[in-house]
Formats: structure tokens, sequence, C-alpha cells
């Protein structure tokens, strides 16, 4: 998984190279692994019942994190056999940042198949902004259940699977999210209970499911370039996706139907307008 990621790295930075007509040197780098070594997470704040401020900077590897921190904010353990990779914690009052450690990469780096960062985490459900910052990574993120005023991803070559399998507790203002080129599904989003949605990626593959209890009306912001990208929205929840494809093609069916240069379903109770902008590829509009 993560060779595959970190060859996806080298073809964008090549692609890049070849469209500014210049030559860039990337020169390898051996990294090192030692024995595997495993540590606990327990980190809590000073003010309970105060909204905190959680950053979980997360470079290559696998991400998984899910709800059920009981005894602290944020719970788990971590697995890696790379020294540099030691993850660090900062606690500075209603603010915390989980992060892997110190290790600096020039060049494109080797890690060998021996390669090992793992982090599985739960979260608590208190009030908390949450803002995860990752590199080249596979991620399997349950949110449901939580009590999220704020999230913000930003990724670089990534496999994700972020999902609100139960409603967010709490109203979230904004819920954006910024990735390379990846691979990205977006999953229960009607669960989350967000007022905004903005989505921004590079070439790649993604799936945005509106699935879940719509309690208000959603604006959603598309902007990814070239790709392909599948919205599915319940039957009978009001849509209107106003489009902009450039090279594009759209594919609709079910419940879907186009009105002008937009793509309307019809429905009551809240509704979804989408703002689209995709440079080229397909769009794939579905029920569920």
């Amino acid at each position: 998984m993560n060779n595959r990621l970190l060859l996806l790295i080298f073809i964008m930075l090549s692609l890049t190279a070849l469209a500014c007509g210049v030559t860039v040197d990337l020169p390898g780098r051996d990294i090192k692994t030692g024995p595997t070594v495993t540590e606990d997470i327990l980190i809590s704040v000073a003010e309970a019942g105060e909204p905190v401020d959680v950053a979980i900077d997360f470079g290559a590897g696998e991400l998984n994190i899910q709800p059920g921190a009981e005894a602290a904010l944020i719970e788990g353990s971590v697995r890696y056999n790379v020294k540099d990779f030691k993850p660090e914690i900062t606690i500075d009052g209603g603010s915390v940042r989980l992060e892997t450690g110190n290790l600096e990469i020039s060049g494109l780096p080797t890690f060998g198949d021996n390669f090992i960062n793992e982090w599985n985490l739960q979260l608590a459900d208190v009030p908390m902004n949450l803002m995860i910052n990752s590199g080249a990574y596979k991620g399997e993120i349950e949110l449901g259940g939580l009590s999220l005023l704020s999230l913000e991803v930003t990724d670089g070559a990534a496999d994700v699977d972020l999902r609100f399998s139960e409603p967010n507790l709490v109203k979230m203002d904004t819920l954006r999210y910024q990735t390379g080129a990846s691979a990205v599904k977006l999953r229960g989003l009607g669960n989350a209970n967000i007022d905004r949605l903005i989505f921004k990626s590079g070439a790649g593959d993604y799936t945005l499911d509106f699935s879940g209890e719509l309690q208000a009306d959603m604006d959603v912001t598309i902007d990814s370039g070239m790709s392909s990208i599948e919205l599915i929205v319940p039957k009978g929840v009001p849509v209107e996706v106003r489009y902009d494809g450039g090279l594009s093609n759209v594919d609709y069916s079910g419940d879907w139907r186009k009105s002008g240069n937009d793509y309307v379903q019809e429905g009551t109770g809240p509704g979804i307008i989408i703002n689209i902008n995709l440079g080229a590829g397909n769009l794939r509009l579905r029920n569920r």
C-alpha cells in the first residue's frame, strides 16, 4: 500500500516536471527500519467541557480513527519501526497536536517492504474542531456520533474511507477536504450535520455519498482536476447540481433529470445545492 501511494507521488511530480518543461532530480534515500515499537496513546485536556482544537499530523502509513474514547480525549496505540516516526504530543490549553516524529525526507524515499507506521486512535465525544493533515497513507476514519464543530482534512496521495455512520451530535459549520492524487470516499455526509462542504482535489477517483439524516440545507462546492467523481444522494432529497464540466462526461440515472446546464432531483425537506467544477473526466449522479 505505502509503496503504491509513494509511486503516485512520483508520477505526479514527474508529470509536473514534464508540463513545466524542466528536469527535476529526485535523489533516493533509504529509510532505515528497526525493531517494531508499540506505544499507547492517552491524551487529556485540562478544561473539561470546553471546545478543544485537535490536530492530527500523520505522514506515511495507515491511520485508523473512530469514536469511543472514554478515559481521555484521544486514546489508542501506535506501531512503528522507523525511529524518527515516534509520535509527539503537544498540549497548549485547549489545543492538542498529535504528530509523527521529526523524520526529514529529501528526494524520493525508499522504505522497503518492512516499513510499519500504524496509528489506531479513538476520539471522545466532546465538542471539538478537528484537523487531520497527512501525506501518502491509507485511512479508515469513522466520525459518526462525535461532536465536531468543524472538520478539515488535508492529504497528499491517499486511499481514504471517511464516514459518518451516525449523526454528528452538534452543528458543524464547515467540512473542508483537500487532497492530491487520491482515491477518497466520503460516506454518510447527510449525517455530518454541516452547513457547508468544500472539496478540492487533483486527479483521482472520488465518491461523495450524502446518505444519512439531513437536518438542514447543505451548500457544497467541489473543485477537481482530471477525475472520476460519483455523487450519491438518497431518493426524495431535493438536490440541484450546478455543473461546469469542461471536457467532462455526465452520466445520470434514477430520479435525476437534466435542466439546462444543471441536474436536479426533486424532493421535500432540507435540500443540497452542489456547485461542481470538474476540469476533465467523468461525473456520475446516482440514488441510494
